[in-house]
């Protein structure tokens, strides 16, 4: 049954934008009994998440580990032809995925009765949306709205992307053939993944960035693996460099020259940029409700992730950390039950994070430098794959696993793991975390052999045996 106290507005709960978000919310508030829309700009329902991001680059990666090991979603014939694959044969599974998925999601809102209107929104007032396509102009009233609208690569100073030369990460996807060079400018998350991937098929990549160490937040020892295995692949890191300029050469065979600030000249075929996102809020007019975004275009929230107008909320990464689509996700259903006053637990803050490089990484909890930083005493516990039956049997002999334990309580207090499989090992360490136990629970439990899950036992004995000294 509705809980809505106004029978005058066409919608209980519209969300604005497909993604992890704003679909979850839609569905929360539908089984609630509450009438809920969903509009989106785009073609396919699902959001950047699953057009241009989340969803594309993690197939991307899969297909691109499937050539260089072996292992393939295409024909022995095609195989045999070239050792190389090309950008459509990487980009055709991308598409298809693409495609299986937004049926998923459209199914999913059909069947809890979600409305779903295409085209672009912006506020008219307060509890009016204006809704425009190629065809038509519409408006629609919700008592409660949410924005949903994710964020967009932020553009690169001075050159546009022209989708050939100079690449946004959206831009991957469209790539016609794969380049021999590539420079790619941002060693934040997505530049990490990109260049990896880019790497393990071959191409020369350069990594500049002005930060001292790419993926800060991460264990530092985790980070120091990734950065050896990427340069025994041929990756060049500019570390502590900016780009100054960058320009088109001339002739016929046009390649992007990249000046960094220090003197130092690259050349390349391809240039990807990716120096962070900014929230898609621009076109939303926001001023007619009285909102205002910061500079990157993300909007603030309380707790219940309202706005500073109570009934528009905002959730997923436009309202910032720690933009992951699971989180996002939860954020969105969680605003839905705060907008009907539905009761609900808060999110737990061992959320998991993952980072789809080749190698994978994932961790849960702190590192040792907060622990440092935090004067917390502690221990490691170390696990390599070469030394776990199931790293040998997947031929991953440099997967490193990581547990760090209170040295007087014993809880668990981080889990890191660059490797195979590291983003799905991670969530043994997350569910003991949340029921805050530590070493002893690894110490007594039996896990299955041959699996990954093996380096949880391993490495709690390794902690234990340090322990006792």
């Amino acid at each position: 049954m509705s809980t809505s106290s106004s029978p005058n507005f066409d919608y209980d709960l519209v969300c604005i934008g497909s993604g992890p978000a704003g679909q979850r919310a839609a569905v929360q508030a539908a089984k609630l009994g509450e009438k809920a829309a969903v509009i989106e700009k785009r073609q396919v329902v699902g959001g950047a998440c699953l057009g241009t991001g989340t969803i594309p680059s993690k197939t991307f990666r899969e297909a691109v580990l499937a050539f260089s090991h072996g292992q393939s979603y295409l024909h022995e014939k095609e195989l045999a032809q070239s050792r190389r694959p090309t950008a459509n044969q990487l980009l055709s599974r991308v598409h298809e995925v693409i495609r299986m998925e937004g049926m998923v999601l459209e199914d999913q809102l059909s069947r809890n009765d979600v409305a779903m209107i295409r085209g672009d929104a912006s506020f008219l007032d307060p509890h009016t949306l204006h809704i425009v396509t190629d065809r038509e102009e519409k408006c629609i009233t919700s008592d409660k709205i949410l924005i949903a609208v994710g964020t967009v690569p932020t553009p690169p100073p001075g050159v546009p992307t022209d989708g050939t030369m100079v690449l946004n990460s959206d831009g991957i996807m469209m790539l016609d053939h794969l380049p021999k060079t590539m420079a790619v400018v941002g060693a934040g998350v997505i530049g990490i993944e990109y260049a990896s991937m880019f790497a393990d098929l071959g191409v020369e990549v350069t990594v500049v960035d002005k930060r001292h160490r790419p993926l800060e937040f991460l264990d530092n020892e985790i980070v120091d693996e990734l950065i050896h295995q990427m340069r025994n692949k041929n990756v060049l890191f500019r570390l502590t460099e900016t780009v100054a300029h960058l320009e088109i050469s001339s002739g016929a065979r046009k390649r992007a020259i990249l000046q960094l600030e220090s003197g130092k000249r690259l050349v390349s075929d391809v240039v990807l940029y990716s120096v962070g996102r900014l929230g898609a809020t621009e076109a939303l007019n926001l001023k007619a409700v009285g909102l205002e975004a910061d500079g990157r275009g993300r909007l603030q929230v309380n707790d219940q992730f309202q706005t500073s107008v109570p009934h528009i909320f905002a959730a997923g990464d436009v309202i910032g950390y720690p933009s992951l689509a699971a989180t996002s996700s939860e954020q969105g259903r969680l605003a839905a039950c705060y907008a009907f006053h539905v009761p609900v637990d808060l999110i737990d803050d061992h959320f998991p994070i993952g980072i789809y490089s080749i190698p994978e990484i994932s961790m849960v909890g702190k590192t040792e430098q907060d622990l440092t930083q935090s004067k917390v005493p502690y221990e490691t516990g170390i696990a390599r794959y070469r030394e776990i039956a199931r790293g040998a049997i997947m031929g991953d002999n440099t997967g490193f696993f990581k547990m760090l334990f209170h040295r007087d309580t014993h809880c668990l207090l981080g889990v890191h793991a660059i490797g195979t499989g590291a983003t799905e090992l991670i969530h043994v360490g997350q569910a003991v975390m949340g029921i805050e136990d530590g070493l002893g629970y690894f110490l007594k439990t039996v896990f299955n052999y041959p699996t990954l899950a093996e380096c949880y036992k391993v490495a709690a004995l390794d902690a234990y045996n340090k322990l006792q000294h």
